[in-house]
């Protein structure tokens, strides 16, 4: 029975311990032994918590150590961790006391060489490539004078400066310079916001729109280039709106960036040559255009001055083609004269014999007989102007007549005329009272009334004014005239 309860003895050092104070001395040794350490290994199990932090684990042939890297560090990471890339992790051990485990907290993480730089490029590339990203049908064709130009790079290195010299030199054009980071943290956001920024210009806004961006670095190894390599750029120039010429490093140097964009410049000059044709080059070729132009113009012309000139040699003289027409004119002309001169000669006998006809006698008998037609021609004067007392008389009564008739004679007896708002004389009281507003006509002016929902008294009956007498039509006596036939 006493084996089975713990019993303490006096001078026994050795006093049991709780779970959590042998771990919290296991950590305090670790962490003193191994406070800083710098691990290689193959990165496995890669994994992102929704909190931003980073865990994996290391391997090789022989042992694992899980790993795991706070937000910070994560957020600084200038690569994106995949399994299968062989990294050097630097941080210190330290205990997990939750799972009795022991992991590496990683304040850096950095490839293990060139070689696995070189193969997390191509994984990369391969996967991005998988998606389409550099299909050659993506690629669009460059304008051939564009107006504006952006240029995403660094506003303080040698690349701006060549790309400006260069421009100016073969075709002076607008350039808008987006300022970025081309090395170091932060350099691919950088350049992937520029681009993106560049595409999201409205057309005929503040900012002109480019037609073509050119983004550029001057050369560098693999880790200075790294930044053109990142997703977050590829995706950016893939993406964009406008043409995009890569002009990455030199000659030599291949991005990822290359890929994506719609052509590939050797370096940053060779850029600016892409982006536009050389002036003078134009000048020229307008130059010859139009020389050839002139010439097809031209040549035509003088192919037919040619051939005009072969016909005009075929043709007959000018004079020999008038030559019959020219005697048989003389000949018309000749008939002519004479015709005129027989006609002038019978028209003057035919003018002699009228004029024996014509004596003074003559003329006084004709005269005198034709007093004596107009003479018994002549007209009473009594005829014309009975018709015209008739035709007085009767339009006297149709004006009399029309007096007594017009619509307003009777308001000078003290009669009204009703009219509703239009001007329209009502004639019966259903309409009256339909209008709302009336309008009562006097002999001297208008009053505006409005109608009385009940019927008024009838009006007394009115006694007809005796008619007036006809009047007694009178002939005027008729003026004297003369006569006018004498």
């Amino acid at each position: 029975m006493s084996d089975m309860i713990a019993e303490t003895r006096p001078g026994d050092n050795a006093q049991p311990l709780t779970i959590s104070e042998i771990s919290a001395l296991l950590k305090r040794t670790v962490e003193d032994r191994f406070g800083f350490v710098r691990l290689r290994g193959e990165l496995s199990g890669v994994k992102r918590a929704a909190s931003g932090h980073f865990y994996c684990a290391l391997k090789d042939e022989g042992a694992v150590i899980d790993g795991v890297m706070w937000k910070g560090g994560a957020q600084r990471l200038s690569f994106r961790p995949e399994d299968g890339l062989e990294v050097i992790a630097t941080g210190k051990l330290t205990t997990y006391p939750g799972r009795s485990k022991y992991q590496i907290v990683i304040d850096s993480l950095e490839l293990a060489g060139e070689g696995a730089l070189l193969a997390l490029l191509e994984k990369t590339r391969a996967r991005l490539a998988a998606e389409g990203l550099f299909a050659p049908e993506r690629k669009r064709p460059l304008p051939f004078l564009p107006q504006v130009i952006g240029v995403v790079t660094s506003p303080t290195g040698a690349v701006i400066r060549d790309i400006l010299h260069r421009l100016a030199d073969r075709f002076p054009s607008q350039v808008l310079v987006w300022p970025v980071l081309v090395q170091g943290q932060g350099a691919a956001e950088q350049v992937a916001a520029a681009v993106r920024g560049f595409s999201a210009l409205a057309p005929g806004g503040p900012v002109p729109r480019p037609d073509v961006v050119i983004v550029a670095r001057g050369g560098g190894s693999v880790e200075d280039l790294w930044s053109f390599n990142e997703e977050v750029v590829v995706r950016a120039i893939a993406e964009c709106s406008i043409p995009v010429i890569s002009a990455v490093g030199h000659e030599t140097d291949t991005t990822l960036a290359d890929f994506a964009a719609d052509r590939r410049a050797p370096t940053p000059t060779a850029a600016a040559e892409m982006a536009v044709p050389v002036r003078a080059d134009l000048a020229l070729t307008l130059a010859d255009f139009a020389a050839r132009q002139r010439r097809a113009v031209y040549r035509p012309v003088e192919l037919g001055r040619e051939r005009l000139a072969a016909r005009v040699r075929l043709l007959p003289r000018p004079e020999n083609l008038l030559a019959a027409q020219a005697q048989r004119l003389d000949d018309l002309s000749e008939r002519l004269r004479r015709a005129l001169s027989d006609r002038s000669a019978k028209g003057r006998e035919r003018l002699s014999g009228v004029a024996a006809r014509l004596s003074p006698s003559l003329l006084s008998r004709s005269a005198a007989e034709a007093q004596r037609r107009l003479d018994r021609a002549r007209m009473p004067l009594a005829l014309i102007e009975r018709p015209l007392r008739e035709r007085t008389d009767r339009l006297a009564a149709l004006a009399r007549v029309m007096s007594q008739l017009h619509p307003e004679r009777p308001l000078e007896r003290g009669y009204a005329i009703i009219r509703d708002a239009s001007g329209k004389a009502l004639t019966s009281r259903a309409e009256a009272a339909s209008e709302a507003l009336l309008a009562v006509q006097f002999r001297d002016g208008t009053l505006a009334a409005a109608p009385l929902g009940s019927a008024p008294p009838a009006p007394p009956t009115p006694t007809p004014a005796p008619a007036p007498a006809p009047r007694k039509r009178t002939l005027s006596a008729s003026p004297t005239q003369d006569d006018l036939f004498g």
